[in-house]
């Protein structure tokens, strides 16, 4: 059942994967590499958002899901979406950060929590195949409502972009919303003290790590927009958005990990599926890297245009960085799943660090390459911060990293089940 479970979301992810893909590419030949730079720094400051309101309506949720009645659960999250996601926006606004996209920084914002508030409560009730569905639901909404818009609407303006993205997360927030109250009894909504201090504890502190590392991954973002401008913040934006999707792909084997961790009484049974998961990504990441390196640079241009000449070799400089953050991944849903927070909080910092430290100097002197050092050595470090913790406590092997013909066979056999 777990392999059919890594398999549905690894085809899933596999689907976004190529939605991801060709909504760069479309965007990148519509609105150019300064339209690709509004659109990577307002989707920067959702995710800002995000960080706030995910600590009640994302891990905090799953985790609490299958210890609380799930109504009690959903009365804190969607309350606190509610809030997080007009307030901050609106806080946005008064620092003058990209205050003309306000409305649907605050549209993108609050549906996007809510819906993340659903789809964390299918991952704690491991009810995987809604989790994946809606997954790719968002990307494939998200594109069919761009190209309504465009071609049959007639609007060309970069906030299409924007606009689209809040009418799909409103409307998938609505049908699983639907799902979910059939299942509930309205008499449970209803607001509890321990609930409520649970929540916040767990949310706060996974948040504050999760934070701190999406830092790490944006910060860049910041520092060339100031230094280079905002084009130069679009064609670095296509390698962040390309390691980004490579990372959905293991990401999917990861949200199964989490999910089985957190209903698991075992800690030998979770450490061997940390194990297992982690050859798989290993696997996985060997395959995308070797594609990276062998994809001519003329590819790059003919794809996103001359503007973006430089793509391969932004991929090359972070793709070391790539594979940390993918293999190690795993390591921290595990930690995640089990509450031992500190690593994670520890490593997101050291991450951030090095990330100002080292942006200061390396961006205003290399531009888009000092931007690629500065997250590769970033991600490098927090990598492997969390992979010494990890075999401090275990038993470490070279065969953890190389997956067995068994397991092959044993994935091989479930692609080729008729039902999904």
């Amino acid at each position: 059942m777990k392999q059919l479970k890594v398999v549905q979301t690894f085809i899933s992810r596999f689907l976004i994967l190529i939605l991801s893909f060709g909504l760069v590419i479309f965007s990148t030949n519509i609105w150019g590499s300064e339209g690709k730079g509004t659109i990577s720094i307002v989707v920067a400051n959702v995710a800002i958002v995000s960080f706030f309101s995910s600590i009640f309506s994302g891990s905090s949720t799953s985790y609490f899901a299958h210890k609380f009645k799930i109504e009690q659960v959903l009365v804190y999250s969607y309350i606190w979406s509610l809030l997080v996601g007009i307030t901050v926006p609106l806080a946005f606004s008064f620092a003058s950060l990209q205050g003309s996209y306000l409305y649907y920084l605050i549209g993108i914002s609050v549906f996007s929590s809510l819906l993340t508030t659903n789809i964390s409560l299918f991952i704690g009730t491991q009810n995987i195949k809604m989790f994946n569905l809606y997954t790719v639901l968002q990307q494939l909404m998200h594109v069919l409502f761009i190209v309504i818009l465009i071609y049959f609407v007639k609007l060309k303006d970069v906030s299409v972009y924007f606009l689209a993205q809040t009418l799909c997360l409103m409307l998938l927030f609505l049908l699983s919303f639907y799902q979910i109250l059939r299942k509930c009894k309205i008499r449970d909504f209803k607001f509890s003290k321990k609930v409520f201090i649970d929540m916040f504890e767990y949310g706060w502190k996974t948040q504050l790590s999760a934070f701190i590392q999406f830092l790490n991954y944006r910060l860049s973002f910041y520092f060339l927009e100031y230094f280079e401008g905002i084009a130069a913040v679009g064609i670095f934006s296509i390698g962040i958005t390309f390691s980004e999707a490579i990372w959905t792909i293991t990401r999917s084997i990861a949200v199964v990990l989490y999910s089985d961790v957190v209903n698991s009484k075992s800690k030998e049974g979770s450490i061997i599926k940390t194990k297992s998961s982690l050859k798989i990504s290993f696997t996985l990441m060997l395959v995308f890297l070797i594609g990276i390196i062998i994809i001519p640079a003329q590819v790059y241009v003919l794809i996103f245009g001359n503007e973006f000449s430089k793509t391969k070799k932004i991929m090359l400089l972070l793709s070391p960085g790539i594979f940390a953050i993918a293999i190690s991944d795993m390591v921290g849903y595990y930690f995640s799943a089990i509450k031992h927070l500190k690593i994670l909080n520890v490593k997101s910092i050291i991450g951030l660090l090095i990330t100002v430290i080292l942006s200061y100097f390396a961006i205003p002197r290399w531009g888009i390459w000092g931007a690629c050092f500065v997250t590769s050595a970033s991600y490098l470090v927090s990598g492997s911060i969390l992979f010494w913790k990890f075999y401090q406590t275990t038993d470490f092997k070279i065969r953890d990293y190389l997956i067995t013909k068994d397991e092959i066979t044993a994935l091989m056999q479930t692609f080729s089940r008729k039902k999904y």
